[in-house]
């Protein structure tokens, strides 16, 4: 079996040395790096037995497949091909990565567990996915639905926003542009999914009464640097997920003084996300758990 990664730039993909760790170099992965996507689907077909699909062609995989996972069809992008006797069938990992984060922090906030967050052991979903898709209430008195911000609308925020409507959670899409969040929400909403939109001037608002916030944004918006201490909600659990890894928009200092006004408050890197990903991604092509632990070292 030979996999790869398609997209354009991904020089700098961890893909390739997360594969490697995590089936010690046993299946190949490689890198097919071009700004074509017929070229590169091309490839595909001829030499490869599934591919990971990153910027700027998710949807255009999308178009590709002859089978479409659940998932894709609510999301409307892809980022898996893979090949079966039936023909090519999509998945979104992305999808499927942070719903499994969203399984984990539900199910450790309604424990009152309050400690530092690990990778899991397994790629297979935490207990949290038999069906746990309440957040732990405010008080105990109070019961509600998970407030989930999604801050970014593109590939990923599609992709976490629709894993977010899926667990039964509260959504709230943000965007820099109003009219693609209210796109998105329209689209949502033919699949049988109520997400609110608001505009970045609510992000302050939005932020204080979120539970979980997904920021997919490549880059910081102005509105992080006006929250104010009472904004990370002191006392009860908030949990941040930021998509990027590379140049992330959540300063160490910004880390520092969210956890001084919340113990309780919790950031999750974009190198997680990228392990979620990962770890259900491997599982659909290979059928064999990889190594999470030096899938973690490569991190």
């Amino acid at each position: 079996m030979k996999f790869g990664l398609i997209g354009h730039p991904i020089a700098h993909s961890l893909s390739p040395a997360l594969f490697k760790a995590g089936y010690d170099g046993r299946y190949p992965y490689e890198l097919i790096e071009t700004p074509d996507f017929e070229e590169a689907y091309e490839r595909f077909l001829k030499d490869y037995d599934g591919i990971n699909v990153t910027a700027p062609f998710k949807e255009q995989a999308f178009a590709k497949a002859d089978i479409l996972s659940e998932e894709c069809m609510l999301v409307g992008a892809a980022n898996l091909l893979v090949k079966t006797p039936e023909g090519i069938k999509a998945f979104n990992s992305d999808f499927l990565g942070v719903r499994m984060w969203l399984q984990e922090v539900s199910l450790r906030s309604s424990e009152g567990a309050t400690s530092k967050r690990t990778p899991p052991t397994s790629w297979a979903p935490p207990p949290a996915a038999r069906g746990l898709a309440r957040f732990s209430p405010v008080t105990p008195s109070e019961d509600r639905k998970a407030r989930v911000l999604t801050v970014g609308t593109g590939g990923a925020g599609k992709a976490a926003a629709a894993a977010a409507l899926s667990l039964g959670m509260d959504v709230t899409l943000m965007n820099r542009s109003r009219e693609k969040a209210d796109r998105l929400a329209e689209d949502f909403s033919r699949n049988g999914y109520h997400a609110d939109v608001k505009d970045l001037d609510s992000f302050r608002e939005c932020f204080r009464k979120a539970d979980m916030i997904i920021y997919n944004i490549p880059t910081a918006i102005p509105q992080l640097e006006g929250l104010t201490d009472d904004d990370f909600a002191p006392g009860r659990a908030k949990y941040i997920l930021e998509a990027n890894y590379r140049d992330p928009s959540f300063s160490p200092g910004f880390i520092s003084r969210m956890k001084e006004a919340n113990p309780h408050a919790e950031y999750t890197g974009g190198r997680t996300w990228l392990l979620y990903q990962a770890v259900t991604g491997y599982g659909i092509f290979t059928g064999e758990s990889p190594d999470l632990g030096k899938m973690s070292d490569v991190l």
